[in-house]
């Protein structure tokens, strides 16, 4: 494996050492009540070693998106049409979103949601490279090509988070500079404003950043691969298909189309299995992850930065109670060590993150042979067995049998259809956990960006081109790789981008993210969907592409399902876009932070910045 110099446990431990002591306040939230001065010592961060560690901050609070119990990666899938929050037993998960999607709520709680968390995160991050960016001058460097890179790192993370911040939130607060006083005049920018901005950032940083970096670092084709997801939201389709050529044709990444790593040798996985080993995300054999997050164990497993993936235990179905036999009896154990071990291959598994209808059976329907939905990476609740020892030692006859949903007469054999009955990607959740008897998804790598992803978005600027042939040639390129069967220039509208990039990038994309952006893409070019409707961007929160594609592949919101503690599943068009938190706003005494459409405090909006002040 190759050296992991700013590794992030290191990286905070020198980021402790070199300048802990001066940043005081620096956990608080960004726009906070009392907002916090972010003063550093003169000689703090005047080396690349300094200023590194800051870098590796922000890669730190990046990684966090994707670790701990109720991940923020979860509100980004419950926000879209792949998953809902299944936890049925107690009110406050973000199901009955009309009741409790509000400013003033709880939006930063595994238990509620997590909007909350990338408001905050999000500006941590933005506040990480803006010290950067100004204190670089500051600094002494080896070369110039070090300068050039820490400059264009910094870019990146900046850009990152108001990429994604303009598709969770909209309109928001623009800051391009380290705050060193406390402000209470923040104010609105237009998303277009700031998305224009972070373009000419990225296409600035493209040639300061190494083309090659260490492991859990920031690299050239990582920066394009963001550009191409920003020069698609501002509708800049021909600058989307020439960032992502220049990763496919010329990048240091590559599609991985050969068994590699930990299994290689086991005939019976494949290389989906293989790309996907938790092992295998960061090795020299891995020539498709173009950004990927550290963790291994032994990291530092706390409330903001948590260790391990608990990924089994959040996205898994609770398979292992409340399901019966057909002759009545408690079918399920999550014993470990029975003769039926169950618990040890998919985990405890509790389906808070609970894949929709859709994501786990309809974009299936034709998957043949393809590798993601076999058996043995793919799991249906029917290829699960009943393993309770109770049954073994009764004698019973279904011990050992594949699960049934439903007797003959149709009745239900599991008492919570929602949180406990369905499928899922085992060769994704499948993360050892040696630290839990009942498995919980250990310590691993995750990827944010990958080479197959370039190649949807890459077909996906095609398809606004109107180049049909062009868009199946790139998705063509990744059902390949996964044995899936071939499609036409017929096949391709924006319908079928969106279930490929289901099928391929689960609990991988910022799915809220990307789906918001089309939505925005539809509103601004007039452009009909394949369901017949042209949208605007005057009316975009409450006639939009967003609200209309959940509703219409979706199975749960606005359709009268409950959960067994009673609070019913609804939605609405203006949550295509997530409340900015209301202690934002009231904090910011002498200026004007926007609040969306559909939430309290709207009424008190004002035009938002559509230029930068010099």
């Amino acid at each position: 494996m190759r050296n992991i110099i700013y590794n992030y446990r290191k990286a905070f431990l020198s980021f402790t050492l070199i300048v802990a002591f001066a940043f005081t306040g620096c956990e608080e939230e960004f726009l906070d009540a009392d907002p916090q001065s972010f003063f550093t010592p003169s000689n703090a961060l005047n080396t690349p070693e300094g200023l590194n560690s800051l870098l590796s901050q922000a890669m730190r609070n990046l990684r966090a998106e994707f670790y701990g119990d109720g991940a923020p990666m979860i509100t980004e899938n419950i926000f879209s049409e792949v998953s809902v929050e299944g936890t049925t037993d107690k009110s406050g998960p973000a199901q009955d979103l009309n009741l409790l999607i509000l400013p003033d709520a709880n939006l930063n709680s595994a238990n509620f949601n997590r909007i909350g968390w990338f408001w905050e995160e999000f500006y941590k991050g933005i506040k990480y490279a803006n010290t950067v960016i100004g204190r670089l001058d500051d600094a002494e460097f080896e070369s110039d090509s070090q300068k050039n890179d820490i400059l264009g790192r910094a870019l990146f993370h900046r850009a990152y988070r108001y990429y994604r911040l303009t598709q969770q939130f909209g309109d928001v607060p623009l800051i391009l500079e380290e705050i060193t006083s406390a402000r209470l005049d923040f104010v609105t920018t237009a998303r277009e404003t700031i998305l224009r901005k972070m373009q000419e950032d990225l296409n600035l940083a493209v040639p300061l950043v190494n083309a090659v970096a260490n492991n859990g670092d920031i690299n050239k084709d990582a920066v394009l691969h963001l550009l191409t997801k920003v020069n698609l939201a501002l509708g800049d389709f021909d600058a989307a298909i020439a960032s992502s050529t220049q990763i496919i044709n010329g990048g240091t990444h590559s599609l991985t189309t050969d068994r590699f790593g930990i299994d290689a040798g086991n005939a019976a996985k494949d290389v989906t299995w293989d790309l996907h080993r938790v092992e295998n995300k960061s090795i020299p054999g891995n020539t498709e992850g173009i950004l990927v997050v550290i963790d291994r164990l032994g990291y530092e497993d706390n409330g903001d930065y948590p260790g391990g993936t608990s990924i089994q235990r959040q996205a898994v179905p609770l398979w292992w109670r409340f399901i019966n036999t057909p002759d009545g009896q408690n079918g399920m154990s999550d014993a470990p060590g029975i003769d039926i071990d169950q618990v040890t291959a998919i985990g405890r598994g509790i389906g808070r993150n609970r894949g929709t209808h859709y994501s786990t059976k309809e974009i299936w329907k034709d998957a043949n042979n393809d590798q993601r939905h076999k058996l043995g990476n793919w799991y249906d609740m029917e290829d699960l067995v009943y393993n309770a020892p109770s049954l073994q030692s009764s004698g019973n006859s279904y011990y050992g049998k594949n699960l049934e949903l439903y007797l003959p007469n149709g009745t239900p054999l599991c008492s919570d259809t929602i949180r406990n009955w369905y499928g899922f990607p085992h060769y994704k959740f499948f993360v050892p956990d040696p630290l839990n008897v009942k498995p919980a998804g250990g310590h691993g790598d995750w990827y944010v960006y990958r080479v197959a992803e370039t190649y949807l978005l890459r077909a996906e600027a095609y398809f606004w081109k109107g180049n049909l042939g062009a868009a199946a040639d790139d998705i063509n390129v990744v059902r390949r790789r996964a044995e899936a069967d071939e499609i036409t220039a017929t096949d391709v509208d924006i319908a079928y981008i969106l279930d490929e990039r289901a099928r391929e990038l689960y609990y991988e994309e910022g799915r809220k993210t990307e789906l918001t952006r089309i939505a925005y893409i539809f509103a601004k070019t007039g452009k009909a969907a394949y369901n017949g409707k042209t949208y605007s961007l005057d009316n975009f929160s409450t006639d939009n592409f967003w609200y209309d594609r959940i509703m219409e592949v979706t199975d749960f919101y606005n359709k009268g399902v409950k959960t067994i503690h009673g609070d019913e599943y609804t939605m609405s068009p203006y949550h295509v876009l997530w409340p900015i938190p209301a202690s934002a706003i009231n904090a910011n005494t002498q200026g004007v932070i926007n609040q969306n459409e559909g939430y309290p405090g709207a009424e008190n909006n004002i035009p938002p910045l559509t230029t930068i002040p010099e």
